[in-house]
């Protein structure tokens, strides 16, 4: 029987399928092992970016199980660490994360994707957040899409459950790239996860921190924080190894040799 979470490492990059047929919906007993898939990958030092893809051509994911929901797990229990899918609530997770959606990426599966850095997908992929429909609040979309796509663009999609295309989540910015096929997908999400993995990962990890945090600050409010080394990977980048690897490495006209401390 095929494991529900399939995980492939390859020196720093950590690729997560999450295989679940027939739509990768997601229960409770799914959501815990992602969770503890994710806090593997964020606490491992060795791992440096993320994939999360899924299996099959039609889903990416339709998000929370209804079915499982029917036969007893309740939308208020607990999800696990980092809640729904394992990302969107899990601290400190300060690694770059490429989600690869193939198909059709709904509702909490779409939640999930906001979750992620950066978005690949294919041409035929689209979106949407149903929640509407059924009575019921797309909780972390609706904090998040408004911050990620224009906000009367994000309310037309929250409050009408319509279907988003690839094309148009490309020209909000939702999208980063499409492709043609999963082939293309799959080879580009590794390309980039080989480029972010010889990257400096401090650097990564105070961007993802100051970006967190900024969402809910003033401007000068984050800056002085950030000035004043207040943020835990700010100041671990200032007073690194890695910080003064740059300078070197520019000044010496190399290749900088990124050693995370």
């Amino acid at each position: 029987m095929t494991e529900v979470i399939q995980t492939r490492t390859e020196g720093g990059i950590f690729e997560v399928t999450l295989d679940r047929p027939k739509a990768n919906a997601i229960d409770l007993a799914t959501s815990r092992k992602m969770g503890e898939v994710f806090q593997t990958f964020r606490d491992d030092k060795s791992l440096r970016v993320c994939i999360l893809r899924t299996a099959g051509e039609k889903f990416f994911s339709a998000g929370w199980d209804l079915k499982a929901a029917a036969a007893g797990d309740s939308v208020t229990a607990d999800y696990g660490v980092g809640g729904f899918g394992g990302l969107q609530e899990l601290r400190d997770l300060n690694k770059p994360v490429i989600a690869a959606v193939e198909g059709m990426c709904v509702g909490g599966g779409f939640e999930i994707a906001l979750s992620c850095d950066l978005i690949l997908a294919t041409a035929a992929s689209s979106f949407a957040l149903p929640e509407i429909r059924a009575g019921t609040l797309a909780d972390a979309a609706t904090i998040k899409l408004p911050k990620r796509i224009p906000y009367h663009v994000a309310m037309d999609l929250l409050l009408t459950g319509r279907w988003m295309g690839c094309a148009e989540g490309h020209k909000w910015g939702l999208v980063n790239e499409i492709f043609d096929d999963a082939n293309g997908l799959y080879t580009r999400a590794w390309e980039l996860a080989k480029l972010l993995e010889s990257g400096p990962p401090l650097v990564f990890a105070a961007i993802k921190e100051v970006a967190r945090e900024a969402e809910a600050m003033k401007f000068q409010d984050i800056l002085n924080k950030v000035t004043k080394m207040q943020l835990p990977t700010v100041d671990n980048l200032y007073n690194s190894e890695d910080g003064l690897e740059g300078f070197r490495a520019f000044a010496e006209k190399r290749d900088p040799v990124w050693l995370g401390r």
